[in-house]
């Protein structure tokens, strides 16, 4: 039986995939994800960004799927605001942690995500400020002990030799077995619930929705990417990606992030599918 674009489910990663921080998402992605999804195609994202900060960036692009938000921590649908399944951290071993690393990394900036996603600041620093700024995330400055219960994730923001030498730290600490760090940036180093990715979301979400594995398309562009694009029925890297990257997807785009390589390759779909 002839495939139609209904049969396709696309992840696709935010951040210097679908966008970038300064420019948005270019125009041409815009244009193709709106024609994609009006042809039937199923089209969402799996980011490391709290609900918020993905409506703030996508703007009049409606999703035909709940989300995977906070690398995994939040199944989020946008069609009723709610949150499908939460994955929370061990608050006392993240707290431990917090504290020991800002003693040995005082110049570090911290925020925690908490219930759905909403941010709170619990030290402030340019870094911080900027990811507040650059992703459009509303944010609560307060001590740690004020922070509502429900932590999704913990980020670290620093330059990237500070957050290369606390990646390094954290290898020789042990905090507990519940949580555990992962690099999402050259700038960020989160805090997640152990056993929870962005891979980890999207088995759960097809669970969810009834849909095999099989059906799923993912797009990347970094290291965090790998195994939900391992994962995924098919994978498909950025041109800008790593090179590690690009050797474990089963396919490359020819535009970069900034170029539009997420309509590139849908696109490309399109005409594959009903050509």
């Amino acid at each position: 039986m002839k495939q139609s674009l209904h049969d396709y489910l696309v992840f696709c990663d935010m951040d210097n995939t679908l966008l970038t921080a300064k420019e948005g998402i270019p125009s041409c992605n815009r244009t193709v994800i709106k024609l994609f999804t009006q042809l039937g195609g199923r089209f969402t994202v799996a980011t490391g960004r709290p609900p918020e900060s993905i409506r703030a960036a996508l703007g009049d692009i409606e999703l035909s799927l709940p989300a995977i938000s906070c690398n995994g921590s939040l199944l989020y649908d946008f069609s009723t605001n709610t949150v499908l399944r939460r994955a929370t951290l061990d608050r006392n071993q993240a707290t431990l942690a917090i504290t020991d690393i800002l003693r040995q990394f005082p110049h570090l900036g911290v925020e925690v995500m908490a219930h759905a996603g909403e941010l709170y600041v619990v030290h402030a620093s340019e870094y911080t400020h900027a990811h507040q700024v650059d992703e459009k995330i509303p944010g609560v400055c307060c001590p740690l002990e004020s922070v509502p219960d429900g932590w999704v994730k913990v980020v670290f923001a620093g330059p990237p030799e500070m957050i290369r030498k606390l990646s390094q730290y954290a290898k020789t600490k042990y905090y507990g077995r519940e949580n555990y760090f992962l690099a999402t940036n050259s700038i960020y180093f989160e805090i997640m619930p152990g056993g929870v990715g962005k891979a980890s979301g999207l088995r759960d979400l097809c669970t969810l929705l009834g849909e095999p594995l099989q059906k799923t398309i993912v797009i990347g562009d970094y290291y965090n990417d790998l195994e939900i694009m391992k994962a995924a029925g098919h994978s498909v890297a950025v041109a800008n990606a790593p090179g590690e990257v690009k050797a474990n997807a089963d396919e490359v785009t020819t535009c970069t992030c900034s170029e539009g390589a997420v309509g590139e390759y849908l696109y490309r779909l399109i005409n594959t599918v009903t050509g």
